[in-house]
């Protein structure tokens, strides 16, 4: 708890320092999630971070967004008719490319490597792709396995505007290469050390994941239909596990007695093949066979806006219909169920002082797909031995204040209470040398357990243009959690800080720091010399990192980059037996071109 506290105060120490500089001009709310270590990729520090506007017609509560794996910068195809101002010198346009390539190398063999292209096709159409890799291609210090990983997306795009309709179709494809390389401090104590260097080079860590994605959304500016979205996605992995899902979410607009109402479909049908079962979920006379799950969740969501001078509430109903067709564990055909679930969509906001303080509050709920796609995405360190089940989430409540201090500083504060049944925690697998010789069986992998979580936090967020050229934002979450069957919220932390800082100090020079805490985390493995007692709780202790960036632009098409991660060099563990890497350097170019 002393070394939280010490933490916590030098984060504080930087907010004060940074804070004392002046205001000049208005910044919105912006909310920053840290759920791992910052690894970022080349576009993140150079793009242009747009500041985030108060919504004054509704407030909702911060969800949890799905990320598609592909993402393109979007040419305007918008073409106006031409004109001239009588008496007026028409300026020159800035001269503006659309491609864009960067490529950078660092410290432990790293790779860091961008390209997107776009070409507008006809007057309306535009055409994009992109390819992107991120690798590591030397092993983190004092790790006896393989530590490298590589991540290399590709993707291509096609998009349309019309008058009255615009559409987007969009390919894409991602493969992953992880390595389980976090062996327990007690791994081979009952080896000689010679049986125990042969085990260890036996074991081929590797683990690889592929997806594929299709995809594509259309809206509309007429009729009762606004837009529509549906996306496909195959996951799997080197180990015969692998999913399908798809979904499908329209959204309707008409008019009932004079009153507008929105209505949101949603259909998520997903089915997840698991070849291997882990050996200890079951009694030894049972041979481990595969684990399959197969569902389909159905949603309609309809809702009414009322707006009447300062005050904005929308209310709404989720209606959801799970039916399952599939619920195999370890080879044997379980029970398969359907039902109803019935969850409110209510968000209410209230403008006290204008724009200077608004009120908020919700009261949400939904049933919430857990793929194995999003799993990895978290953790990718999982064993491929898992059940997929849906989280229902009753009831989420919460209610904040929000607004402006000044003209250049904005903040938010939030409390809320939620419940989750089903919701899954991460779980570090126990190490057994008679489990097997799969390279996820020494206490390498991790696994998920699910329980009912009831959570009470609170968040706070500040955010300040100091000056023309600096923009400052810190960012807090306090929580407790409350478990139904489990000891634990397992590797959920408490505590987490965040804070960032961006500089523009020249025309062509620019940099930025962004510092975050994670506050203790527990986990349990089973050691094989206690297993009477039972399983072990373990603790991860808290973490303070610190990474940096500076850019120069040569000109508007040359660049250049320095990044600095790690700067503490801290070996700290993200996840049980997995410390991250150490100190890390980027250097690398960027360049701007039209063909």
């Amino acid at each position: 708890m002393q070394k939280q506290l010490i933490y916590i105060a030098v984060f504080a120490g930087f907010t004060t320092a940074v804070s004392a500089q002046k205001d000049d001009k208005d910044l919105g709310t912006e909310v920053v999630n840290v759920v791992k270590p910052y690894t970022p990729t080349l576009s993140d520090a150079f793009k242009v971070k747009e500041v985030p506007v108060i919504d004054d017609e509704e407030t909702r509560a911060k969800e949890t967004i799905t990320y598609s794996i592909f993402s393109f910068p979007v040419a305007s195809t918008f073409a106006p008719a031409k004109g001239k101002a009588a008496g007026v010198e028409a300026e020159q346009a800035e001269k503006t490319y659309k491609n864009y390539a960067a490529l950078g190398f660092g410290n432990y063999a790293a790779v860091n490597g961008e390209l997107y292209i776009t070409e507008n096709v006809g007057e309306t159409g535009f055409v994009s792709g992109n390819l992107s890799h991120v690798s590591q291609n030397a092993d983190i210090k004092d790790t006896e396995l393989d530590s490298k990983f590589m991540d290399t997306r590709f993707g291509v795009l096609y998009g349309n505007t019309a008058e009255t309709f615009d559409y987007k179709v969009d390919l894409g494809f991602r493969n992953q290469r992880y390595n389980w390389y976090g062996l327990p401090d007690f791994f081979g104590t009952s080896l000689t050390e010679t049986q125990r260097e042969t085990l260890i080079s036996s074991i081929d860590p590797l683990q690889t994941y592929n997806e594929f994605e299709l995809g594509g959304n259309l809206k509309t500016t007429s009729g009762i239909f606004n837009r529509g979205d549906a996306r496909f996605t195959r996951f799997w992995d080197a180990f015969g596990s692998a999913e399908n899902r798809f979904v499908f979410k329209p959204e309707l607009s008409f008019d009932v007695a004079g009153v507008q109402l929105n209505t949101a479909f949603k259909v998520d049908y997903l089915s997840a093949t698991f070849e291997n079962a882990f050996p200890s979920e079951f009694p030894v006379t049972v041979a481990p066979g595969s684990n399959e799950n197969a569902n389909v969740i159905l949603n309609a969501s309809p809702s009414i806006k009322f707006a009447k001078d300062d005050f904005n509430v929308d209310l709404g109903v989720g209606i959801t219909y799970l039916a399952e067709s599939k619920n195999r564990l370890s080879g044997l055909d379980l029970e398969t169920k359907s039902r109803f679930f019935l969850f409110p969509k209510i968000r209410a906001s209230y403008r006290i002082v204008g724009d200077l303080m608004i009120a908020y509050a919700g009261a949400e709920g939904e049933l919430r797909q857990n793929s194995y796609r999003d799993l990895v995405n978290l953790n990718p360190f999982l064993s491929p031995t898992l059940s997929l089940r849906p989280t229902e989430n009753p009831l989420n409540f919460y209610g904040g204040l929000k607004g402006k201090l000044a003209s250049t500083v904005s903040f938010n504060v939030r409390g809320s209470y939620s419940v989750e049944d089903n919701r899954p925690f991460f779980v570090a697998n126990s190490y057994d040398v008679m489990q097997g010789n799969e390279p996820y069986l020494y206490g390498n992998s991790f696994s998920v357990a699910y329980d009912k979580l009831k959570t009470l936090s609170f968040y706070g967020e500040l955010n300040a243009d100091l000056s023309e050229a600096i923009r400052f934002g810190i960012n807090g979450t306090f929580a407790t959690y409350n478990t139904d069957t489990l000891d634990e919220a397992y590797n959920l932390p408490e505590i987490q800080l965040a804070g960032t800082i961006d500089f523009k100090f020249s025309s062509k020079w620019s940099g930025g720091s962004k510092v975050f805490f994670v506050g203790e985390r527990t986990d349990i493995q089973a050691d094989p010399e206690f297993i009477s007692i039972g399983d072990e709780k373990k603790t991860l202790d808290s973490f303070f990192d610190v990474n940096a960036y500076l850019k120069y632009d040569h000109n508007k098409q040359l660049g250049a980059f320095l990044r600095l991660n790690n700067i503490a060099n801290q070996s700290y563990q993200r996840w049980l037996n997995h410390p991250v890497t150490g100190f890390q350097v980027l250097l690398g170019a960027t360049y701007k071109f039209d063909f």
